[in-house]
């Protein structure tokens, strides 16, 4: 999500609905759609007292009385509306309007105007597989033929998976409507989440036949006539008798078979351009549709003998068909990869026995087995066992993870080698799996700005060729007296031309390819726009504890004063510290809990806001904070007495301290230990202090590498943001290689540096843990979080989600964005200069129609998919350093 789109949702409500608007740019009849809301509004018939119809919405959103202010108003600026009744305790908004003067798609879009989002009752969501949806051309024409349904609020066709997924409302639609309505395109539904299937047939199926399909074997039988055909015509010139006469116009043996061939090949060329023509969309099949009638019309009116042509642009317009179809299906592959992940089945314990079921029989809260070798079917906590877990899947993590009890694990995962019992804690439709097909699925809606560039010329560029080639076909005969036949097949050869199905297909298949190449290696990528603007980014913000540190504080030094031991400090400290919340004290207490320290009795414990706490340990006044709170106390910090051992002082005092026998905490002590990037707690009574304990969050082991790699990469600013103390931040920083850092921010401190930094670069990535840092990762152009599985809000919240908390899948990310955006430049520009050459090229001569169909169309379609196909050669450990074909190993 983009700052901008961000900002919008700030108005109210965060409104995830999509409208009825799709790949051609355009907006489709508001009869059918309310527009902004995708949704349909329960109308009421008008009341009898007035006359005015009266609607009623569903707004679960508004909440509260400044919600229904804000809706109040923003329907009120609608004309005819007579009475505005927002009912804040049930989230209903009724509104009586006059039927003349406005409507409730009108009043459904003010309402979204105000931020908030309309629900429709008894709505339902059906997702249909369709194989033969393979380009935008063909998912322009299922759209029209949607936009015929009443009750159907929203639609997104999805050419890169042949999906259609509609929402629609139940009570005056059914799945059967919708699946009609496609087939009445001219396209199959072999699949639906609301219908019944036969065994076996399903889309991934399909595609694998796409060789041996019923287009493929016609194919190939029209290409053995126009073989036969030509050996007649070029080879058999005795035997290639006259057939017949039409219209004047002889039928020798080769044009007869080259006829044949057209007639069998030709037959899901001309459906499929029937149902184009039925719903208005100038796409590839019409157009070849057109090319091929008018050769043969051509031959038959003008006696021009241009069968060969039409058969050979019948049958290698299949062929281009054909090789498309697979090219689509290897980027449908990828997805298909991540939903083959999970198992179908699960061995469950019922009733004392192991039965085994499909996943999505199992309930939450029943115990599933697994064992070695196996996968995980649900996400789950481990009742009983222990094993090694193969997470690569989910977080991308190379080494198998040991799990116990107690521990999480996800579907999809692998039992590497112990016995596991798992107690479910998520449905199989709702599991961290699941959850990722989904987003990467959804992913293809959020449209780059490379696509809508694409999308909006394209809808130009066909009618422009289409013009062209009339003017090329009819212009130089009448003209100039030139070759009819001649100029009619330059025609034919533009109109084949004149679809950008390879254009516009090259940004799609590249982002399919990346964002499920990232999914598979741990990487969730929640759209297109943010792929694309990952790889622009200029200067990337880092969190500091859980993001380059782990944020685990753990106990690194025990000073023990005026003659305490370390067992004393020790002692007291975790005295003071066992009813605190706060992860220093948390630290404090494992450290004394390993050390098995006696347990002291405690009393009037009392937090001291911003400094520390206060209690009785077995009746005395105990203090443990910041050197600032004993310096309230009045103790002199310049000098205090070290801990000896037999009139030695010990190592560490002889360490920070000039003298031996004291040390000064507050010049020496204390600043040096916070110059290691460590934590200083002081422990005391009011009499003496005891000890000073230093606390310290872990560097991660790949921060320093995984910053110097995106250094190498091109990324021109990185900052460190914490709210921690200066002294520790520059340590941090200094040791990881950040190019600064901005210390003691509170969150809306954070928002500022981000706010800057994006005015000083053309693009800020944040990289926090999701949670704690949403503001920064909500303003920042790229939102990425770490640690995202199993973290729900993580999950859904961020443009980005790093599975694993691994900081070395950075690196992979911001290459993999570069890569992509590199790959979907070349794509565009690749292809439109071989259309536009061709096209160009006609007129003179140059290009046949053979070469119009197999490198404008099949062979672009092929060229755009097999480069995009690149990006998942990427991996977190083989990250290019110089170009796209080199690879160096991750030593992270």
């Amino acid at each position: 999500m983009t700052t901008s789109d961000r900002d919008s949702d700030e108005s109210g409500g965060e409104s995830q609905s999509h409208d009825h608007r799709h790949g051609d740019g355009h907006d489709h009849d508001p009869e059918h759609a309310d527009l902004n809301t995708g949704q349909k509004a329960d109308s009421v018939p008008p009341t009898s007292s007035n006359q005015d119809d009266v609607a009623q919405f569903s707004v679960p959103e508004m909440d509260c009385p400044s919600c229904a202010g804000k809706v109040e108003n923003s329907v009120r600026k609608l004309d005819g509306i007579t009475a505005v009744d927002p009912q804040v305790t049930t989230g209903t908004l009724s509104v009586s309007y006059a039927g003349s003067r406005t409507a409730p798609v009108e009043i459904a879009e003010r309402v979204e105007k105000a931020g908030y989002t309309v629900e429709t009752k008894d709505e339902s969501t059906a997702t249909f597989t369709v194989p033969e949806m393979d380009c935008p051309s063909c998912a322009g024409k299922i759209e029209n033929a949607l936009d015929g349904l009443s009750g159907l609020s929203r639609y997104d066709t999805q050419p890169t998976t042949g999906k259609v997924i509609a929402t629609y409302d139940a009570t005056t639609l059914s799945p059967t409507d919708v699946v009609d309505a496609i087939e009445r395109a001219g396209y199959e539904v072999t699949d639906s989440t609301a219908t019944e299937t036969e065994a076996g047939d399903s889309s991934t199926d399909d595609r694998e036949s796409v060789w041996t399909s019923s287009r493929a074997i016609k194919t190939w039988i029209s290409g053995g006539f126009v073989a036969l055909g030509l050996l007649f015509e070029f080879f058999l010139t005795g035997q290639n008798a006259l057939v017949a006469e039409i219209v004047g116009s002889e039928l020798l043996v080769a044009d007869v078979l080259f006829l044949v061939a057209v007639g069998i090949a030709g037959q899901v060329i001309f459906r499929n351009g029937y149902y184009s023509a039925l719903n208005r969309n100038l796409d590839i099949d019409l157009l070849m549709s057109i090319a091929i009638s008018g050769a043969i019309i051509a031959s038959l009116v003008f006696g021009e003998s241009l069968y060969f042509e039409a058969a050979t642009l019948t049958v290698l317009f299949s062929i281009a068909e054909l090789l498309e179809r697979y090219s689509m299906d290897r980027a449908r592959n990828s997805l298909q990869e991540l939903m083959d992940l999970s198992p179908d089945e699960a061995t469950v314990k019922r009733d004392g026995e192991e039965v085994t079921v499909p996943v999505d029989d199992v309930a939450i809260g029943e115990t599933v087995v697994v064992r070695p070798g196996e996968k995980i079917p649900m996400d789950g906590a481990v009742l009983d066992g222990e094993s090694a877990v193969n997470q690569a899947p989910i977080t991308g993590e190379s080494v198998p993870v040991d799990k116990t009890a107690g521990d999480e694990v996800y579907a999809g995962t692998i039992n590497e080698q112990g016995y596991l019992e798992v107690e479910v804690t998520s449905a199989a439709s709702d599991n961290t799996l699941s959850r990722i097909v989904q987003m990467v699925e959804d992913a293809q809606a959020n449209k780059t700005e490379r696509e809508q560039f694409v999308e909006r010329f394209s809808s130009y560029y066909t009618p422009v060729v289409v013009g062209f080639a009339v003017l090329v076909a009819v212009v130089p005969p009448l003209l100039f007296g030139l070759s009819w036949p001649t100029f009619i097949v330059y025609g034919l050869t533009l109109l084949v031309l004149a679809c950008p199905c390879a254009f516009v297909i090259s940004t799609p298949v590249s982002v399919v390819s990346g964002i499920t190449s990232a999914a598979k290696n741990g990487v969730l990528i929640k759209g297109g726009n943010h792929l694309e603007a990952m790889g622009a980014v200029e200067a990337i913000a880092m969190d500091k504890t859980g993001t380059l540190t782990k944020g685990e504080l753990t106990v690194t030094d025990v000073v023990p004063l005026n003659g305490n031991s370390e067992e004393d400090v020790l002692r007291c400290a975790r005295g003071l510290e066992l009813r605190s919340e706060h992860p220093i004290g948390e630290a404090i207490v494992g450290r004394a809990e390993q050390a098995a320290v006696a347990e002291r009795e405690v009393d009037e414990f009392e937090s001291i806001t911003g400094k520390g706490v206060k209690a009785d340990l077995d009746g005395t006044p105990h203090y443990a904070g910041k050197p600032d709170l004993f310096e309230e106390l009045d103790f002199d910090l310049t000098h205090v007495h070290a801990t000896t051992d037999g009139g030695v002082a010990t190592t560490k005092s002889r360490q920070l301290c000039e003298r031996n026998d004291c040390l000064d905490l507050l010049e020496e002590t204390v600043p040096e230990l916070q110059s290691q990037g460590k934590t200083v707690v002081l422990v005391g009574t009011d009499d003496e202090i005891e000890g000073a304990i230093a606390v310290a969050d872990e560097i991660r082991a790949e921060s320093k590498q995984a910053i110097q790699r995106l250094h190498d990469r091109g990324v021109d600013h990185i900052v460190m943001l914490t709210g921690d103390n200066e002294r520790t931040a520059r340590a941090i920083a200094n040791e990881v290689g950040v190019d600064e850092f901005r210390a003691e921010l509170l969150p809306d401190e954070k928002v500022e540096a981000i706010e800057e930094l994006d005015e000083q670069y053309d693009g800020v990535a944040m990289i926090g843990d999701g949670v704690n840092d949403a503001p920064a990762l909500a303003t920042a152009t790229v939102g990425v979080a770490m640690g995202a599985a199993g973290t729900d809000t993580a999950l859904e919240t961020a443009d980005i989600a790093l599975m694993s908390d691994d900081l070395s899948k950075l690196p992979y990310l911001y290459e993999l964005a570069n890569d992509a955006n590199s790959v979907i430049r070349q794509n565009i520009w690749a292809s439109l200069a071989v259309k536009a050459g061709l096209a160009l090229a006609v007129p003179f001569g140059y290009v046949p129609i053979w070469l119009a169909v197999l490198a404008g169309d099949a062979g672009m379609t092929l060229g755009v998919t097999g480069n995009a196909m690149r990006l998942s050669r990427i991996r977190p450990d083989e990250l290019s350093s110089d170009s796209d074909e080199a690879v160096e190993p991750n030593a992270a």
